[in-house]
């Protein structure tokens, strides 16, 4: 029996399916400290995974794609605060003075790490390129997005623990993929036979982000502490804002001339932003009383991000593997 063509696939199943879950059993207390505990090793396990399969050539030239990496940077910290300072006139009126702070303030956040480059695999983009881009754009983002958020709000941030945040993102994220890389020539060949261990976990530490994220969310009080009209033009919002990023990159990417590949990874690391780095980050530079409402538009925008690329993703990899039996054939 054929697949429905209105049915979405597994994976974007398995997404609504999660948060779902996670609206009506979201994980709190020492359950959502075992949940954050998984979802950290399954990311670090993702690194290292991955930093097993690149070639030492591989990852010297996603280092030095200077050119892409630029122009995902332009995307992250210009592209994304302009478009929120532009489009103020039109959709401000949808939210509370609050939740357009909170709009500003993810407009200025670094891109997030694991789903950019998890969606840039599955998509088959340029995964080397993706994870020295996204590393570097989350350790910037520490220096830039205090700096943004004086000049496109007119506040005063103050400094956060930068060395720690650095730290915690190299024991994470960097030294799995070192070590991983390290044992390339022991499990190297095996990975390249199973490259469905590689899949499962690209969409396995997703799925683990989403239900920690989207709990979080509901814990703090989504559904409660929000008007349902702004909600819902909150949602509008951020819709909004994630297809401009999108259609912008996209025919930025074929104007500027980028290969497939690294039209992927513009796309999916230019279009992201990090509630693992926003929400501590939030914690400093505004009041706790306005915390809440501030990061609402970052959780949403996240849970939409994360909805939309897994779409897109599929669809870049179906593109890429028919393009690849033509050229067989």
């Amino acid at each position: 029996m054929s697949r429905p063509r209105f049915l979405p696939d597994n994976f974007t199943l398995a997404l609504i399916a999660t948060v779902v879950f996670a609206s009506f059993l979201p994980a709190s207390g020492q359950v959502a400290e075992y949940v954050e505990l998984v979802t950290t090793g399954i990311v670090s396990l993702l690194f290292f995974l991955h930093g097993a399969k690149l070639s030492r050539q591989a990852i010297l030239a996603g280092i030095g794609h200077w050119r892409l990496h630029v122009w995902i940077f332009i995307a992250t910290f210009v592209l994304f605060p302009v478009l929120g300072l532009a489009l103020r006139p039109v959709l401000s009126p949808l939210v509370t003075t609050e939740m357009y702070i909170g709009v500003l303030f993810l407009c200025t956040l670094p891109a997030t790490v694991q789903s950019a480059i998890a969606f840039t695999s599955m998509a088959r983009g340029n995964v080397p390129a993706a994870v020295c881009s996204a590393s570097a754009s989350t350790l910037l983002g520490i220096l830039v997005t205090p700096i943004l958020v004086s000049l496109v709000l007119h506040k005063n941030a103050e400094g956060g623990d930068a060395l720690h945040a650095i730290g915690k993102i190299a024991m994470t994220l960097l030294l799995p993929f070192v070590i991983g890389h390290l044992m390339r020539p022991l499990i190297g060949g095996f990975l390249q036979r199973r490259a469905s261990i590689i899949k499962l976990v690209d969409q396995g530490s997703i799925l683990f982000v989403v239900y920690a994220a989207f709990s979080a969310a509901v814990i703090s009080g989504l559904w409660k502490q929000t008007p349902i009209p702004s909600l819902l033009g909150l949602i509008v919002l951020c819709s909004i804002l994630l297809a401009a990023v999108l259609f912008i990159t996209t025919w930025g990417a074929r104007r500027l001339g980028f290969s497939k590949e690294d039209e992927i990874t513009l796309v999916f690391c230019g279009s992201k932003k990090s509630m693992v780095s926003g929400i501590p980050m939030a914690n400093v530079l505004f009041p706790a009383a306005s915390v809440g409402a501030i990061v609402l538009p970052l959780m949403l925008f996240h849970q939409i991000q994360l909805m939309v690329c897994a779409v897109l993703a599929q669809r870049y990899a179906r593109r890429v593997q028919i393009a690849d039996q033509t050229t067989t054939h």
